[in-house]
């Protein structure tokens, strides 16, 4: 899956990752497994409704388990579990880590990668470009979102902390995925500000947790091909200056292995954009 291998080496680590079961999920938590790091893939399936206008490829890798990725890290030697989570669930994250290290020992790695998320918008009347499903925003739309694209996250981010801590522990990594920026989200508000929120609590927590080793750092990804890239996405990144490439998986997840490696133990309170 990764040609050239990763060059890092977390060997006696234990990572979480999140909405593991495709996309950039699951390459990353192949990526740390390769590094040598055991690993609990977190996933949760997602199927769409019949009059769903996301592409085949995505909606099929939305609803999949995570058994095909657990084959994969086994195959090359790795370790790792999966575990069915909704992190709309408050106790979730606290039975992941519970999971974790009654499993594979105590987790210094976190990625927060899920996301719960929907198209959204505050001009449904507008053209919808890509034909996500131009919703107006709801109470609905924002809770769902928010639930696990940043409470989530905090919640999880409060487990590697508390439990670090109680270890005595003085190394540790955080690393979140975000999307969207200060401008905003359009079509996709919740979304945006779900991630804006998960920056600010990543952020914070790579002040607090400096004393304990902790680094945490925040990865902008650049158009990800996780089967969701259409035509009229080509279109647009085609068409806008700042989006340069369409990225695999396997190359956001490297830079993901890095900044879970000692090679990045200086850099922190940092997002990362990948073009």
């Amino acid at each position: 899956m990764f040609d050239p291998p990763l060059p890092y080496d977390l060997a006696g680590h234990v990572a979480i990752v999140t909405g593991a079961n495709h996309g950039i999920g699951e390459a990353t938590a192949r990526g740390l497994a390769a590094c040598g790091a055991k690993v609990l893939v977190s996933y949760l399936r997602q199927v769409d409704g019949p009059d769903s206008e996301l592409p085949e490829t995505y909606r099929v890798n939305r609803a999949r388990g995570a058994d095909h990725v657990i084959e994969a890290i086994r195959a090359d030697g790795g370790e790792a579990i999966a575990l069915e989570a909704d992190l709309s669930d408050p106790e979730a994250p606290a039975r992941l880590f519970d999971a974790a290290e009654q499993a594979l020992g105590p987790v210094d790695i976190l990625v927060n990668n899920a996301s719960a998320w929907v198209a959204d918008t505050f001009a449904p009347e507008q053209p919808d470009p890509r034909s996500l499903g131009h919703n107006p925003v709801s109470v609905q739309s924002a809770d769902r979102v928010y639930a696990v694209d940043a409470r989530a996250g905090a919640l999880l981010i409060g487990e590697l902390a508390s439990r670090s801590r109680a270890r005595g522990a003085d190394w540790g990594r955080i690393v979140g995925l975000i999307s969207g920026g200060p401008e905003g989200f359009p079509t996709e508000v919740s979304y945006g500000a779900a991630k804006a929120a998960l920056t600010s609590y990543t952020m914070s927590a790579a002040w607090e947790l400096a004393p304990l080793g902790i680094t945490a750092n925040l990865l902008y990804p650049p158009v990800t091909d996780t089967g969701w890239v259409d035509d009229a996405v080509r279109t647009i990144v085609e068409q806008k200056r700042e989006l340069i490439h369409i990225a695999p998986p396997e190359d956001v997840a490297r830079t993901i292995a890095y900044l879970c490696s000692d090679e990045a133990r200086l850099i922190t309170a940092n997002i990362v954009h990948l073009r």
